[in-house]
């Protein structure tokens, strides 16, 4: 896979599907998750439609550069986000960083304006990006995801467990452990063999654990995005899913209400994944998002 070596020496591991003379979405992936969560049948569906696809491996995760050793206090960054204490949290880099090295992926391959769209984590940084980099933005659509607002999106107690458990690092057991996301998943459309082939993938190509409390404190000290989402200008679209007990509904409805504009689009039959009988429906709805804001 190519790989683009930005200015502060970030490497970002990244992959494209159809033609660059379409128009560019670039897909970005949640906490944790590598370019693969981006299923390749998905983006040869958003290809087909006439968009130029890019997925990537966020910092610390996947194939991209990882701080191997760079020490934070998850804990305590917890602890003052939840308590609100007005204390700044530590953190080696932030969502901000995180869009930055979205945008510089835009840079290598000479892209002026793209299409966005992420998840979960991605759907913050997408958020992030819209906000920071609104020249660079033709449209963002943010998905099972949420402002930074304390008051939305709040886990239920038994998904927060499942994301915060440390994985096992032994192959069978991570592989195991994928019927663990069914706590956060469609109800309806949870498949656990699909599930189980995707972790094996998974672990194979990158099992990378001690990613993942950078990535949260990174989440943590960024704040919310509320003020920057009320002033947006950047078309925005919203999914969100009714099952969502990771980020819950009021996360997406709450991203919708303060975003000048937005289109709101609740899905029925989807929690914290993107089910594949619900891709036509996705995909039609990005593709013509896109089309309205070219």
């Amino acid at each position: 896979m190519p790989r683009a070596t930005l200015p502060n020496g970030i490497e970002i591991e990244f992959d494209t599907f159809g033609s660059p003379d379409d128009p560019t979405l670039l897909l970005v992936a949640g906490f944790t998750s590598q370019l693969i969560s981006w299923d390749p049948d998905l983006c040869d569906m958003l290809a087909a439609r006439g968009r130029y696809v890019i997925r990537y491996d966020n910092r610390d995760c996947g194939l991209s550069t990882h701080l191997d050793g760079v020490e934070v206090d998850t804990a305590r960054a917890t602890e003052i986000f939840l308590l609100g204490h007005d204390e700044s949290i530590a953190s080696p880099y932030t969502l901000s960083d995180m869009a930055a090295d979205g945008i510089g992926v835009l840079d290598h391959l000479g892209i002026e304006r793209a299409h966005i769209m992420g998840v979960s984590m991605g759907g913050m940084i997408v958020q992030t990006m819209a906000i920071e980099h609104p020249d660079r933005i033709a449209s963002v659509t943010s998905i099972m995801s949420t402002t930074g607002e304390r008051d939305y999106g709040e886990p239920t107690p038994e998904s927060l467990a499942v994301l915060l458990a440390d994985p096992p690092a032994d192959r069978q057991a991570y592989i195991d452990g994928a019927s663990e996301y069914a706590v956060w998943a469609s109800k309806r459309h949870f498949d656990l063999e699909r599930a189980r082939r995707f972790a094996a993938v998974s672990y194979d190509r990158a099992f990378y654990p001690e990613g993942a409390s950078r990535q949260m404190t990174a989440i943590l000290a960024s704040g919310d995005r509320a003020e920057g989402l009320s002033q947006l200008r950047v078309p925005m679209l919203v999914i969100h899913g009714w099952d969502d007990t990771l980020i819950t509904p009021s996360g997406g409805q709450r991203t919708a209400e303060i975003t000048p504009g937005a289109e709101l689009l609740m899905l029925d039959d989807m929690g914290h994944d993107l089910p594949v009988p619900l891709w036509p429906q996705i995909v039609d709805a990005v593709i013509a998002h896109g089309d309205r804001n070219p």
